[in-house]
């Protein structure tokens, strides 16, 4: 197994998708490269300890590659947005690849420039080394499964959940 960490905008909709790809063993929403220890919700949502909302995805490579992880995430977030998501704005909602090993940072960097062309405006994807991951509280974790009637789900995680069931259905687990 090996693990792989992106940000893009809120964990919920990152989360919800790539929970659902084949190869994924979990996915689990979470903080990284911030400066606090052990960081709360209320902390990341007020914008001053530096973490990311990221998903930590626990994936078997001979089942899912890398780099079609990048391609989903990139098909379920706007890279071009800095610290924001549609309407979530901050520093916490940023898009990032957050590489383990030097292969990680070298695909990622070549799948960035491979891509840029596709939108119509620069990728503003941080590409960074991993620092510690910190789980979301448990509330967190699956939260679009279990809130599927939220306002928030209906109207963002929803849709990119099924553009994506739609779009990767060779690879999603029913």
């Amino acid at each position: 197994m090996e693990t792989a960490i992106f940000a893009g905008g809120c964990f919920w909709c990152i989360e919800a998708v790539f929970n659902r790809i084949q190869g994924v063993e979990q996915a689990l929403s979470g903080y990284i490269n911030g400066h606090t220890e052990n960081p709360s919700y209320q902390a990341i949502c007020q914008g001053d300890t530096g973490h990311a909302e990221a998903v930590q995805i626990t994936f078997d490579p001979t089942i899912v590659s890398y780099r079609t992880l990048l391609e989903i995430l990139f098909s379920i977030h706007d890279p071009t947005q800095l610290n924001r998501q549609g309407h979530d704005v901050g520093t916490q909602y940023r898009s990032g690849i957050y590489y383990l090993n030097p292969e990680q940072k070298a695909e990622a960097q070549a799948f960035v420039q491979e891509v840029a062309d596709r939108f119509d405006a620069p990728i503003v994807t941080e590409i960074q080394p991993a620092a510690r991951f910190w789980p979301a509280e448990d509330y967190h974790q699956g939260y679009f499964l279990q809130n599927p009637g939220t306002g928030y789900c209906q109207a963002v995680v929803g849709p990119k959940f099924f553009k994506a069931r739609e779009r990767y259905a060779r690879l999603w687990k029913d």
